[in-house]
C-alpha cells in the first residue's frame, strides 16, 4: 500500500482539486455545482459568477434568477441554484457568513453530502478525508485497493489502509488516477505506474 501511493505521490508531489476556487466559500459553491457536472464546466461557470458574487451574502443580493443565469451551462442548474441560495442565507444567518469546519455543519447545508463535506474539509482545511466519487470508486474496486459495494464502505475501506503520510492527498491522486488513467472505458494499463500492483483481471494490453 505504501509503495502504491509512493509511487503517485512521486509523479504529482503537491495533488489538488481542479476545481478553481480562491475562498473556502468559493470551494463549497464549486464542489456543490459539480454533482453530477464536469471540472471544467463548473469551471467556466464560476469564472462567470465569482467575478459578480463570491460570498453568501454578494449571491443573496444577486438573486436566484440571476444565479441561474450564471451557471445554467450545468446540469441540474435550477435545482443547484435553490440549493446554493438555501446555503448562503443559513451561511450568512447562522455562520456569520463563512463556511464551518465541522463536518455536521457542513452537512447540514442544502446540497451539501457527505463527499461534499469530505471535499471542503480535505481540500479547504486540511484533514485527511476522502470523498468517494465514481473515480475513486471505480479505481478502489478495480485495483483491489478497497473493495466496496457502496461509497460509504469504499471510503471507510480506503480509511483503513491508506497510510497517514499520504492520507491528506489520497484523495485527489485516486480522482485524478481515476480520470486519466483508470479510466472507465478503457483504462490506460501500458502507462500505469501501479499496473504491477493493481488486480484488475482485464488489464489493457500494450499496443
Amino acid at each position: 500500500m505504501h509503495e502504491l501511493f509512493a509511487r503517485l505521490a512521486e509523479i504529482d508531489p503537491e495533488p489538488t482539486t481542479e476545481l478553481e476556487y480562491g475562498s473556502a466559500f468559493e470551494l463549497l459553491v464549486a464542489v456543490v455545482l459539480s454533482a453530477q457536472a464536469t471540472d471544467v464546466g463548473v469551471n467556466k461557470a464560476t469564472r462567470r459568477l465569482y467575478p459578480v458574487a463570491n460570498t453568501p451574502q454578494a449571491i443573496l443580493d444577486l438573486g436566484e434568477e440571476a444565479l441561474r443565469k450564471h451557471i445554467s451551462t450545468i446540469g441540474l442548474f435550477n435545482a443547484k441554484a435553490r440549493n446554493v441560495m438555501a446555503l448562503c442565507r443559513i451561511l450568512v444567518e447562522q455562520h456569520g457568513g463563512e463556511v464551518p469546519r465541522a463536518r455536521e455543519s457542513l452537512e447540514a447545508l442544502p446540497g451539501v453530502g457527505r463527499k461534499t463535506a469530505n471535499v471542503v474539509l480535505n481540500t479547504m482545511f486540511g484533514e485527511g478525508t476522502i470523498a468517494v466519487d465514481t473515480h475513486i470508486f471505480r479505481v478502489a474496486n478495480r485495483t483491489g485497493l478497497a473493495p466496496g459495494k457502496d461509497v460509504r464502505a469504499v471510503e471507510d475501506g480506503l480509511m483503513k489502509v491508506v497510510p497517514q503520510e499520504f492520507l491528506l492527498g489520497a484523495h485527489h491522486w485516486l480522482i485524478l488516477h481515476g480520470r486519466y488513467v483508470c479510466k472507465a472505458r478503457k483504462p490506460d494499463c501500458p502507462h500505469c505506474v501501479i499496473r504491477d500492483l493493481c488486480r484488475f483481471r482485464d488489464k489493457t494490453p500494450p499496443a
